[in-house]
């Protein structure tokens, strides 16, 4: 940090966009999927640095490391299981489904009858009873209950071990055990200090980490934002996090909104409003007299969604909001008062009293709340944002338009195409707009109890009025944390939800990262017999094409009550205005405003249920642990053991070459394309995600060291494995190369002529030492940070990627693993150009590389063209001259 730098900073009005500044954040916060491959790269580290010479023990991350282990759902079939809940508490006379394992003080009734829905067991995950949420003795577990407890505690035992060997080994990391709740609640429930106290110093809580949705805090008065896996491990060094000095947009919120409007309503609201504004790149700050209106959970919903509108983050300052839901989760009153007597010197505490006080903005806009009305998104992006009053035509505008982000191009004659099915002795009938999939998931919705509790009622209501959801759709419910499930419960709801079949599956990612149980045969035949567009309805924050199923081609995004109305409806494809979502036991037509629970109702019951017990709770299930993780046993030494026949954990590649000193930059000579990519291309169809196709590398890679395919589990679990997550890499089934010309996870090897898996093609490449490059479009790299994104192309020989423009967190993160980011000349493109992708590509750094600098490139053909370096500052530079961020910081410790 340089006088330089803070001089920058106080003339904003000149600098901003214009300068880097270096970020020292007060913590770190590493989420499990991604946390296990930084800890993978520092454990490596150590022995890269003992290589040159170095002292290993060096090696610590030198900011404060929170690395949240929440369970992974593996992959494999399971044993059909019980459903799961993490927390203790009064057991309730609820009606029970009956099951043999259940000895509560319950009657067996009509409301707990098993619907035979299936549920996945998620790992680590205490057996409990559903509804009484009190954990089961083991001598009345079911023998496939154990033994799924076993199996999975035995998939991911080598990961588990791994982190805390990094717990005991490392200094300033602390690992949050499993089945304690995902990455982004425990940040919010537990890890958030808001102020840190350290000495005799006060300073504000800030965080960066890996974890996709770290942008919630912000709403409770923390700055953090993602930075990938790559940077995080640079901050947990000791080095800044480099960003541009951002333009801060001043978001004021007047108004209020509708009572029939959740408070993802007014995400989606808001992120459509500041796409068409454009405030990529920049931070946004929100005041005005429609803030005090929102509660916390409502502004941490909001700050989750910046990414989908381009902001770095989405800044809500503490106010008497923020202090008074504090003192609810049991924060000391002195600290409280401390904090707030701070705050108001240091002029970071927004009063509704006193607007003379407000900051100055590099830009203002405004947002009228009640402008505002319910709607959902998709089918393909959550950017395209659909009033819920024009669902029905704007799905029939999808059927008709041709193939694109909201087109399925159904003939007309075909549109009204009715397929009947047979499942569980009953026919029904699917046609275009059946819902197949509806989730109520662990991701933005799912920390917002306002809305959670509005699903439940609404469930409740619509049991009680005789509706139902139709057995062949895939329902589930996957908390964030033990806390909604708690209050879910204690509120009464759980058991209306469960009638549905919203079955809690477990804790962790799950249908949004396509880790959801099978549709059934009858479904998936009539699928395909019918050519039919089918849907999924989902409460995330992403619904690309094929993420959650490859049959599913429409995904929705809603609010948790929509999801189960939808589920309730069966189509996507009805009026909720004019149409019954069905009729009760005497024949009378219910509609959605007969079911839907006012804003009175569900505020009652937040008040009463969502109480510091919750936090209490949290707390002491993290400081507690669980048995099995507490018995694990780890290694006590200084480097990693690494066992050569892991599947799981292995000792990365990336230093393989390093030397003391960095080498010159070499041209990249005779390059030919790997992939030949379009537009909008996600970090998702780049990145390992999801289970391990029988037929893929990956595949045939575990198969050969003697796994069965029960035995793969998913991309996420292997995470620690390089090999496994490079033949990962670009195995997309929806990756559209135009060198294929259709969807597929395949690529041209131009020296033979041959069609391959990618991996496959980039493995002879660099057999015969032949360098690659990607060529794309628009917004390369979109979607969710993912190192891996990045760390699969370099490892499959990528040199560079040129394209029309990035994604700027992937761009970081190519610069970061060594890979250089080329762009075309403003109104460029392959295309334009007239390059076919078969040519060879040839260009030379110079010497003195600076940032946005034009480099030359000449083609096979003759043709020679301009592209730009797109560093922005000298410290990338820096870090590409090295052979990307991690052999930077390990020739700082040699």
């Amino acid at each position: 940090m340089k006088r330089e730098d803070v001089m920058n900073i106080l003339d904003w009005k000149t600098k901003q966009s214009n300068v880097e500044v270096p970020f020292f954040p007060a913590r770190v916060l590493l989420q499990d999927f991604t946390g296990i491959p930084a800890m993978v790269d520092f454990a490596a580290m150590r022995e890269a640095v003992k290589t040159l010479g170095g002292d290993p023990k060096k090696v610590h991350p030198a900011c404060p490391t929170d690395l949240t282990n929440a369970p992974n759902p593996g992959g494999g079939d399971l044993q059909k299981a019980g459903k799961l809940s993490p927390l203790r508490v009064q057991p309730k006379k609820l009606p029970c489904r009956g099951q043999t394992t259940c000895r509560g003080s319950c009657d067996s009734g009509e409301l707990g009858r098993n619907s035979g829905r299936f549920s996945s067991q998620i790992e680590n995950t205490p057996i409990l009873c559903p509804f009484h949420l009190q954990p089961v003795p083991e001598y009345e577990i079911p023998e496939t209950v154990l033994k799924n407890q076993e199996v999975e505690f035995g998939r991911n035992r080598e990961r588990l071990q791994f982190f805390k060997w990094s717990s005991r080994v490392f200094k300033n990391v602390a690992v949050i055990p499993p089945g304690t709740g995902m990455a982004h609640q425990v940040n919010l429930e537990y890890l958030s200090r808001v102020v840190f106290e350290e000495k005799d110093l006060l300073f504000p809580d800030s965080v960066v980490g890996t974890d996709s949705h770290i942008t919630m805090v912000n709403g409770l008065g923390i700055l953090g934002w993602g930075v990938g896996g790559i940077e995080t491990e640079a901050v947990m060094l000791g080095l800044p996090a480099s960003l541009t000095l951002p333009e801060v947009v001043g978001c004021e919120l007047t108004g209020s909104s509708n009572p029939f409007v959740t408070s993802i309503d007014v995400v989606l609201g808001i992120t459509k409003h500041l796409r068409q504004v454009g405030v990529a790149g920049k931070f946004v700050e929100f005041f005005g007299s429609g803030v005090s209106q929102l509660s916390i959970v409502d502004r941490t919903t909001i700050a989750n969604m910046c990414p989908e509108y381009g902001a770095i983050l989405s800044f809500f300052p503490v106010d008497n909001v923020t202090l008074k839901h504090l003192e609810h989760t049991g924060f000391d009153k002195a600290k409280l008062k401390s904090m707030e007597t701070y705050l108001k010197a240091v002029k970071l505490f927004r009063n509704d009293q006193d607007n003379s006080g407000e900051p100055e903005y590099s830009q203002v806009i405004q947002i009228n709340l009640n402008s505002i009305v319910p709607s959902v998104s998709g089918p393909k992006r959550p950017q395209d944002r659909v009033a819920l009053t024009d669902m029905k035509s704007d799905f029939q505008a999808c059927l008709n338009e041709k193939v694109g982000f909201k087109g399925f191009q159904i003939a007309a004659e075909k549109q009204n195409d009715i397929v009947s099915i047979h499942y569980e002795g009953s026919e029904y009938k699917l046609s275009h707009g059946s819902v197949v999939i509806a989730a109520v998931i662990s991701c933005t919705n799912n920390c917002n109890p306002s809305v959670m509790l509005a699903a439940g009622l609404l469930a409740k209501k619509a049991v009680e009025a005789g509706l139902h959801v139709k057995p062949y759709i895939r329902t589930s419910l996957s908390p964030g944390s033990g806390m909604v499930t708690h209050y879910l419960s204690s509120s009464g709801v759980l058991p209306y939800l469960s009638k549905l079949g919203f079955e809690i599956v477990g804790y962790g990612c799950s249908t949004c990262v396509g880790n959801t149980a099978p549709l059934s045969e009858a479904v998936l035949n009539a699928v395909k017999q019918g050519d039919l567009v089918t849907c999924g309805v989902l409460s995330g924050n992403k619904n690309f094409e094929g993420r959650l199923c490859d049959c599913v081609r429409a995904n929705y995004l809603a609010s948790p009550p929509l999801v189960v109305a939808y589920a309730i409806a069966g189509t996507v494809n009805i009026d909720f205005q004019t149409e019954p979502l069905g009729t009760d036991p005497t024949g009378r037509n219910i509609y959605l405003h007969d079911i839907w629970p006012s804003r009175e109702e569900v505020h009652q019951i937040e008040e009463e249920h969502v109480v510091l017990s919750m936090f209490k709770a949290l707390k002491e299930k993290t400081e507690m642990g669980n048995k099995r993780w507490n018995s694990l046993e780890v290694p006590d030494s200084v480097l990693f053991p690494w066992d050569l026949k892991s599947t799981y954990i292995r000792c990365p590649s990336f230093f393989d070459k390093l030397t003391k000193e960095p080498v010159a930059l070499q041209p990249i000579e005779n390059a030919h394309v790997l992939l030949y990519l379009g537009d909008s291309v996600t970090t998702d169809h780049i990145s390992p995600a999801g289970s391990i196709a029988r037929s893929s590398p990956a595949a045939k890679y575990l198969t050969n060291r003697g796994l069965t395919p029960r035995e793969f589990n998913s991309y996420g679990a292997r995470r620690g494995n390089d090999a496994v997550m490079t033949r990962g890499t670009f195995a997309n089934i929806k990756l559209f190369n135009k060198f294929i010309g259709k969807p597929a996870p395949k690529t041209v090897h131009f020296p033979s002529g041959q069609t391959l898996d990618v991996f496959e093609a980039a493995e002879l490449y660099q057999k015969e030492g032949i360098p690659l490059i990607i060529l794309a479009g628009k917004k390369y790299g979109s979607g969710n940070s993912r190192d891996w994104a990045a760390k699969g192309p370099y490892l499959l020989g990528v040199k560079a990627v040129l394209a029309e423009s990035y994604e700027k967190i992937h761009k970081d993160h190519l610069i970061g693993i060594g890979i250089a980011p080329l762009q075309f000349l403003p109104g460029e493109n392959a295309d334009s150009l007239g390059l076919s992708g078969r040519e060879t590509f040839s260009l030379t750094f110079p010497e003195e590389l600076s940032p946005g600098v034009t480099l030359n490139i000449k083609t096979s053909t003759g043709k020679v063209f301009s592209v730009i370096a797109s560093f922005e500052n000298d410290v990338e530079i820096t870090l590409f001259k090295h052979g990307g961020l991690l052999n930077f910081v390990a020739r700082k410790f040699s």
